[in-house]
């Protein structure tokens, strides 16, 4: 019986496998040589995850920008450290034109106390053509008195007499109207399109505000 279950085998090293023989060392070594491939099969995977991660951000930073409220003067609708998502794009690469409501983010020659750019985030109240005036604490746009319930005190300070938004301008507020640094100072004035870094269009922080900017003017 045994010599014909051996003749029935044809492969000598299975042969002295079965029967205990010393070539098993063989398959230990094709064990660690598969280890070893598997470890770096997973390196691999672990790298292009990393790199698509990587791209994806950069890809993403082209459209959004992660912005922090450091003023007063957006309040009661936004406060300091509110974590809000800016679309670089909103008129740009989709050509829509800003509206009366948006709110913004725009470069200014003012200084931070570092001595850096600083960025103004207000609300646009006049577009080009738009004739803007501010008597007695209201704000008119082309001859009508505009909804100021959402703002802090619902009183602007400061008098225009029909001024009009220059083309390619826009004429910007704080919701804070009187502590808001905006377009009634000469040190900010009209906002050109080009200062324009984009649209406030998403509140991450505090999360019981999460969610789209709202626009009183929709």
């Amino acid at each position: 019986m045994r010599s014909r279950r051996f003749k029935d085998i044809e492969d000598p090293a299975v042969i002295r496998a079965t029967a205990g023989g010393a070539d098993m060392s063989d398959d230990r070594g094709a064990f660690v040589t598969e280890e070893k491939e598997t470890k770096g099969y997973w390196i691999k995977e672990w790298l292009k995850e990393i790199i698509l991660a990587i791209i994806i951000a950069i890809v993403v930073m082209q459209f959004i920008k992660p912005t922090i409220v450091k003023q007063r003067s957006m309040e009661p609708n936004f406060y300091t450290n509110d974590y809000l998502l800016v679309s670089k794009q909103s008129y740009k690469l989709f050509h829509n034109s800003p509206e009366m409501g948006d709110v913004i983010i725009f470069e200014t020659n003012l200084k931070t106390d570092a001595g850096d750019e600083k960025l103004l985030i207000k609300r646009v109240i006049g577009l080009p053509g738009d004739v803007i005036s501010i008597k007695e604490g209201k704000v008119y746009v082309n001859g009508n008195m505009i909804d100021d319930s959402y703002t802090q005190d619902q009183f602007t300070n400061g008098e225009l007499e029909d001024v009009v938004v220059p083309e390619n301008k826009l004429f910007c507020l704080g919701d804070n109207r009187m502590v808001s640094v905006d377009s009634r100072s000469t040190d900010v004035g009209f906002v050109d399109y080009e200062q324009i870094i984009g649209k406030a269009v998403f509140r991450i922080y505090p999360f019981k505000d999460f969610g789209t900017i709202f626009n009183p003017y929709k």
